[in-house]
């Protein structure tokens, strides 16, 4: 049943070694529906374009039915951890955010569950207690021993010690003006970024990096992740074992250079979407299988498809 698309080879010197295999789930882009109806006041600003989006187009690609149909097929697998990669809302109205928190405690709770935000988590400038902060246990650390749930907006990385993975969860989600998509991590993000994939490795972690915006490959002006280059500048430097996102509603991947080798990126579509059109296809998931052999990680996987006809997520090769 499983189809292997990449192996991600890495050593790691003097550490336990992970005996059964770890399943990672990542999904991204729900995009919540149906869209909460706005007071007057929340659509004076860049909502209002959002809002316009979603009752023209946007409200019949992004279904609940689809995101039931994933429930029901999460259930089917015996996964370790989930991982959602931003946009859960649309226009970042309050009652979304409230939505969406209900949303993750039916996926599970926040030792099963890891999330970061996305551009439409950060349509316009918001207050945390009304916004990000109803999710910050799905968002908090406990690396080191220490336990921290996240209190503001600058919390990121978040770290994520499970086994022998750390998830380093990044937000490149900040408000942007009025017909831009775009996201960016920040100096002082990236240089926590860069003494946090120093530090995992050392202790001979398996280094997941999430994030929404695509760190590589082709992506409009408009919904760039600005300062790719320097995250790609420190991935080449202290590497990683892989790197997922969404945003950009396709399924990609590319790699990116590090000091042992190339890192497998992977983006997906929305987890949401009812249908296709060009090259942004219906729902998409993937698992990945990863384990150690000897010195090496090794990771193997999968893809599960929402097949429109059948109103139901399938195995798709790779």
């Amino acid at each position: 049943m499983a189809s292997s698309l990449a192996t991600v080879n890495r050593k790691w010197d003097n550490h336990p070694v992970m005996n059964s295999e770890f399943k990672l789930v990542h999904i991204s882009d729900p995009h919540l529906s149906p869209l909460p109806k706005p007071r007057a006041g929340e659509l004076m600003s860049k909502r209002i374009l959002g809002y316009l989006s979603w009752i023209r187009r946007r409200r019949n690609i992004h279904r609940m039915e689809v995101l039931e149909a994933l429930e029901r097929d999460l259930a089917g697998e015996d996964y370790d951890h989930l991982a959602i990669t931003g946009d859960l809302t649309n226009i970042s109205l309050p009652d979304e955010f409230s939505a969406a928190a209900q949303w993750l405690e039916r996926l599970g709770p926040p030792e099963k569950l890891s999330v970061i935000p996305g551009n439409h988590d950060s349509y316009v400038p918001l207050d945390w207690a009304e916004s990000w902060g109803k999710w910050a246990a799905y968002m908090g650390s406990n690396f080191n021993g220490v336990h921290t749930l996240p209190g503001d907006f600058s919390h990121f990385p978040a770290v994520r010690h499970i086994g022998q993975l750390a998830l380093i969860g990044l937000s490149t989600a900040i408000p942007t003006p009025w017909g831009f998509a775009s996201g960016t991590l920040g100096e002082e993000q990236l240089e926590k970024l860069e003494s946090t994939l120093e530090e995992t490795k050392a202790k001979g972690l398996c280094r997941v990096v999430l994030l929404h915006h695509p760190p590589a490959g082709k992506i409009s002006a408009r919904k760039r992740l600005t300062d790719a280059h320097k995250f790609q500048d420190v991935i080449s430097r202290k590497g990683a074992e892989l790197i997922l996102h969404g945003h950009d509603h396709s399924f990609q991947m590319v790699q990116l250079p590090g000091p042992e080798g190339d890192v497998p990126v992977y983006g997906v579509p929305s987890a949401s979407a009812a249908h296709g059109k060009g090259r942004h296809p219906p729902a998409q998931y993937l698992i990945f299988s990863i384990a150690s052999d000897e010195d090496r990680w090794r990771t193997t996987v999968r893809l599960r498809a929402y097949d429109p006809e059948r109103e139901e997520f399938t195995e798709k090769p790779l």
